[in-house]
């Protein structure tokens, strides 16, 4: 392989600690990518990006309940809240993120509320937890905003879009950003080329236009075309760089493991 995509900072992180990947002098990439969606080393790259967003049955919980991650630990939530297991990396780097901008002390007393509001099983995917929640069987859960968007879409069947009309979608401001993204593997005998690809890949007639909209995904910059997504709201994102969610993924997955979230 010339390229690797990869989604979740913790997967590009990992896989550029195990020299996956070679560093790439780009003055496109400098350009379009924001310098805290790509590795300061220049061996990868974002080509999309994604928000863990709050979904919310309306009968179950009242909406309004909800305008950060922190609001999640609320013990109005009692019993109401479903979360897929710790070993989704995404759920990972959004631990790792609050770990980074709240500290440790604050994240254990998170994490400690959270798993007090879980109403079991924990979820091995997103989008059996976006149907629970559909379904009035949890009144909140914690998703990636592109599984909610393809289930509304119809791409999934018209059953899941019907199944999701009333569900409402909370982006958390701020909100916690991930991203797909790719870099030149070290190995690659075509570098030149692959270069070439990831800048198109990250530029926004190939990101932004094609990859984001094909995956229900954000583009680098702004909010995109995507209706459904527009549909969610704003999103302002934390700010918090995609190279440090990945350093941070290990005492994210420890502090998670002494919660209670295996």
């Amino acid at each position: 392989a010339d390229l690797l995509v990869l989604v979740d900072a913790a997967r590009l992180v990992r896989a550029a600690d195990q020299g996956l990947f070679q560093p790439v002098n780009s003055e496109a990439l400098r350009r379009e990518v924001p310098p805290e969606l790509r590795d300061s080393a220049g061996r990868w790259s974002a080509l999309t990006r994604r928000v863990r967003v709050v979904v919310v049955n309306p009968k179950q919980v009242d909406p309004a309940l909800i305008r950060t991650y922190a609001d999640l630990a609320r013990p109005e939530l009692k019993g109401r809240l479903c979360l897929r297991n710790g070993r989704s990396v995404y759920n990972q780097s959004l631990v790792a993120d609050q770990l980074i901008l709240r500290g440790e002390a604050e994240t254990r007393r998170w994490l400690t509320g959270l798993i007090a509001n879980l109403k079991p099983p924990f979820f091995s995917s997103d989008t059996t937890l976006a149907r629970a929640v559909a379904r009035g069987d949890c009144g909140v859960g914690v998703v990636n905003s592109y599984y909610v968007a393809r289930l509304l879409s119809g791409e999934s069947g018209a059953e899941d879009k019907a199944l999701m009309q009333g569900v409402k979608v909370v982006v958390p401001d701020p909100a916690h950003i991930n991203v797909s993204g790719a870099g030149v593997t070290r190995h690659s005998r075509h570098p030149e080329a692959a270069r070439q690809l990831l800048e198109f890949l990250a530029s926004p007639e190939g990101g932004g236009v094609g990859y984001a909209q094909a995956n229900h995904e954000y583009p680098l910059v702004g909010s995109g075309t995507d209706p459904l997504l527009k549909g969610f709201g704003p999103v302002r994102g934390d700010g918090v760089p995609i190279e440090k969610l990945g350093a941070r993924n290990g005492e994210a997955v420890e502090l998670m493991r002494v919660a209670g979230w295996p």
